[in-house]
């Protein structure tokens, strides 16, 4: 990836220099705002004379001397310029960017396959709904999400196992036992078969593992876990309940574990559970939680550090509401009301493509709203639409193309005539496409998934604007087979980016 050898040359040359060399951020520039910004921009060289008190540009002439010396930079880049206060652009050369449409061709669907999980073992939990109701939007914000990111950290090289844990024990299930439960007439077994139900065959997301909170206490291992924190003086009674010392790893106060009657609490199936999860091995732990959870990652990262496990090892996705609007106003949603919009009823209505990828389009820590007229839009105006639209228009020219009779690609893709991708459109289009490797490799580091979506629209973008432009298939039989080949490494890569969404990519529309 450019990104990554750009920081290689900037240590190689910081460290030639003497510079000690700080943190490097190199960022893309998808949409640079002038031609002077660059593709790719960097900060090092102010950090660097912060370093060494000095102004950035007595710094700058020997530090992007020293760059030049380098091979890659003199076949990736065409121009290194500095710019005030302290940064560094770096313009892609014309001869790299026309060379990547053979490459992503040759990778095929691997093409943004990395090894930076390098066959560790990642524990994913995500819905996790309370089985006393249907599935909420909230659980298919988090559902969806969930299984987009599965889904990238396995493209770069994570062992993931999919869980989903069933709170089949408590209160609340005792209430729907004895049909005390909002009105509840069905058993607390047909309304998980219905969910799970709902789940594998509706929102198409495949578990590893669905987990019983049930067979904890079967197995003895809350249990266990209590006897172990009551061993390591941990645990202590108060006020006829036991409390689990939270303070001591960092939470704002001490957690009950049994109450006064008796009762073990939630947390005490959750301490449990999480030494269940790393006694099979796995070397992370991710939580997708509602915005209601926010408050129990101190206690849970509490717990792992009182078993003995470091709580750097956690991880928690804490998932925003979702809200309905109607034109330009909310739908108020109210269970007591009866004004309810389950999840199931949303997926009737805009589409199961549409409720993943309006779902994973935005941060999930930030409210969603989402816009009920637009999902149902069949327009390029729908987000969904307009990347599927890409996709379709795609394949109706790769039809077209075999009446055209074009000179045979070779294997791989790999040919010496991609110097013929000069139009400014062409360009921007292979820019688009080398940056799918970084969205991977960024997403699977922060679990930012809505970079995902987000892509796929710049990719659908710049694939509209190069068809505007520029014919594929023309009375130039050479270069037609060029941008023939450039049309297949876009399909290539919007087809990978639509299966890690989960989202159908058809050849017709």
């Amino acid at each position: 990836m450019i990104r990554s050898e750009i920081k290689k040359i900037i240590k190689k040359a910081a460290g030639g220099l003497g510079f000690k060399i700080p943190e490097i951020s190199v960022e893309h520039n998808k949409f640079p705002k002038n031609e002077y910004q660059g593709d790719y921009s960097t900060n090092v060289l102010l950090k660097m004379a912060k370093i060494a008190k000095k102004r950035p540009k007595e710094m700058e002439k020997r530090f992007t001397t020293q760059l030049y010396k380098y091979s890659s930079v003199k076949l990736n880049f065409n121009n290194i310029e500095f710019a005030e206060p302290g940064f560094i652009n770096f313009f892609l050369s014309k001869e790299y960017l026309q060379k990547q449409v053979g490459e992503v061709l040759k990778k095929g669907e691997k093409f943004g396959d990395l090894k930076i999980g390098r066959g560790k073992k990642i524990n994913l939990e995500f819905i996790s709904a309370n089985p006393t109701g249907p599935l909420t939007l909230g659980n298919g914000r988090g559902g969806f999400a969930g299984d987009v990111l599965a889904n990238v950290l396995k493209k770069v090289g994570y062992q993931v196992c999919r869980e989903y844990y069933i709170n089949d024990r408590g209160r609340q299930i005792e209430g729907l036992k004895k049909g005390l439960y909002r009105g509840e007439k069905r058993t607390v077994s047909q309304i998980q078969k219905e969910n799970r139900k709902l789940v594998e065959k509706k929102l198409k997301i495949r578990f590893d593992l669905w987990f019983s909170e049930k067979s904890l206490y079967k197995n003895k291992e809350v249990e266990k876990v209590l006897a172990y924190l009551k061993k390591k003086n941990l645990a202590y009674q108060k006020d006829g309940a036991l409390w689990f010392q939270s303070t001591k790893f960092g939470d704002d106060k001490d957690r009950v574990l049994i109450r006064p009657d008796g009762r073990k609490t939630y947390f005490a199936s959750d301490i449990a559970y999480l030494k269940n999860k790393f006694q099979r091995g796995f070397d992370r732990l991710i939580f997708f939680w509602g915005a209601d959870h926010y408050g129990y990652v101190a206690r849970i990262k509490a717990a792992a550090q009182a078993l003995g496990y470091k709580k750097e090892k956690l991880d928690f996705v804490v998932c925003q509401l979702v809200r309905i609007m109607q034109g330009e106003r909310f739908v108020k949603m109210s269970k007591r009301a009866g004004v309810f919009i389950t999840l199931e009823e949303l997926i009737d209505q805009v589409g199961l493509d549409v409720a993943r990828f309006f779902f994973c389009q935005r941060a999930l820590d930030s409210h969603l709203n989402f816009d009920l007229a637009l999902a149902k839009e069949k327009s390029e105006k729908n987000p969904v639409y307009y990347v599927q639209y890409a996709y379709a228009r795609i394949n109706s020219i790769l039809r077209k193309t075999k009446n055209y009779k074009l000179p045979a690609l070779p294997a791989g893709g790999q040919t010496t005539n991609y110097k013929l991708l000069n139009h400014k459109s062409e360009l921007n289009l292979i820019k688009q496409l080398i940056r799918f490797p970084e969205i991977i490799e960024d997403t699977a580091g922060d679990y930012q998934v809505q970079r995902i979506p987000g892509y796929a629209i710049d990719l659908a973008a710049a694939l509209h604007q190069f068809y505007r432009d520029c014919r594929v298939i023309g009375q130039d039989k050479e270069l037609s087979r060029v941008r023939f080949a450039l049309i297949l490494a876009v399909k290539t890569t919007l087809k990978n980016v639509l299966d890690l969404t989960g989202v159908s990519a058809p050849e017709k529309m």
